[in-house]
C-alpha cells in the first residue's frame, strides 16, 4: 500500500499554508464576534486597546508573514530565481537570448512577486469586506410596502 501525503506534494509548504490559512481565520473570526455584540454599544478604553492590538498583530500576519512565507517557498524550495527562465508549454514563451521569438526574457522570480501582489490584493479585498461588514451591522432595512395599481402604498387603517 502506497501512503501519499498531501503535505509533500510539490508546490506545498506547511509554513505558508498556515500563515494563510491563519490569517484568514483570523480576520474571519470577526464576524461571530461582531454579531454577539450590540452594535450601538460603545468600546471601553481597553476594549478598544485590544482590538487595535488584535488587528496590528492579523495585519502583521497578512502582510508581512504570509508573503514573506511565500517568498522564501518560491525561493528554496520551487528554486525561482532570476537565472531561472520561463519558456512555457513547448516552449511558447522561449525568449530571443535562448533561440526563440519573444523579445521579452521573463523569469520565475516575476512570477513569484506577482503571486506575492495577488496575496496582498486578497487580504485587502478580506480586510475591505471586513470592514464594510462591521460598519453595516444593525442597521435595519425598512420593508417595501405593497402598492395598489396606481402606484401607492397601502396602509392599512387600524
Amino acid at each position: 500500500m502506497i501512503a501519499i501525503s498531501i503535505l509533500e506534494w510539490p508546490g506545498m509548504n506547511q509554513a505558508f499554508l498556515v500563515s494563510l490559512i491563519g490569517s484568514t481565520l483570523l480576520t474571519l473570526v470577526v464576524i461571530p464576534f461582531g454579531r454577539r455584540r450590540a452594535a450601538d454599544r460603545k468600546a471601553s478604553w481597553g476594549e478598544a486597546m485590544l482590538a487595535s492590538a488584535y488587528v496590528f498583530g492579523v495585519l502583521f500576519f497578512a502582510f508581512g508573514v504570509t508573503p514573506n512565507q511565500w517568498i522564501l517557498h518560491a525561493d528554496a524550495d520551487l528554486g525561482w530565481d532570476r537565472t531561472k527562465t520561463i519558456f512555457g508549454p513547448a516552449g511558447i514563451l522561449r525568449p530571443q537570448s535562448e533561440g526563440g521569438w519573444n523579445p521579452i526574457t521573463l523569469q520565475y522570480e516575476a512570477v513569484r512577486d506577482i503571486i506575492v501582489v495577488l496575496i496582498h490584493v486578497y487580504f485587502v479585498a478580506l480586510f475591505l469586506f471586513i470592514w464594510a461588514w462591521w460598519q453595516k451591522r444593525g442597521q435595519v432595512t425598512a420593508k417595501e410596502l405593497e402598492t395598489s395599481t396606481y402606484g401607492r402604498p397601502l396602509v392599512k387603517k387600524g
